[in-house]
């Protein structure tokens, strides 16, 4: 999982354009300045891009943490 949390923290610092964002458990779009809808699903298109994985509509909406996306994209890779 660590390895999936640095891509996400690299991932999270392009989309947001902030150097501070690090990939956490409980990380919120609440805790992120400028996550708004557009920018969740910038985020989403580079994480699927990035994992090269596809989630669905009802993925999407289902994350409610950074956390929940880390263990999605470690279920669909194989990856812990």
């Amino acid at each position: 999982m660590d390895s999936i949390y640095k891509r996400l923290t690299e991932i999270l610092v392009d989309v947001f354009d902030d150097d501070d964002i690090v990939a956490t458990e409980d990380l919120t779009a609440e805790k992120v300045n400028g996550w708004d809808s557009l920018a969740h699903v910038r985020l989403m298109i580079q994480v699927e891009r990035a994992f090269s994985v596809k989630f669905t509509a009802s993925e999407i909406t289902s994350f409610k943490s950074v956390g929940d996306l880390a263990r999605a994209i470690a279920a669909k890779t194989g990856r812990n």
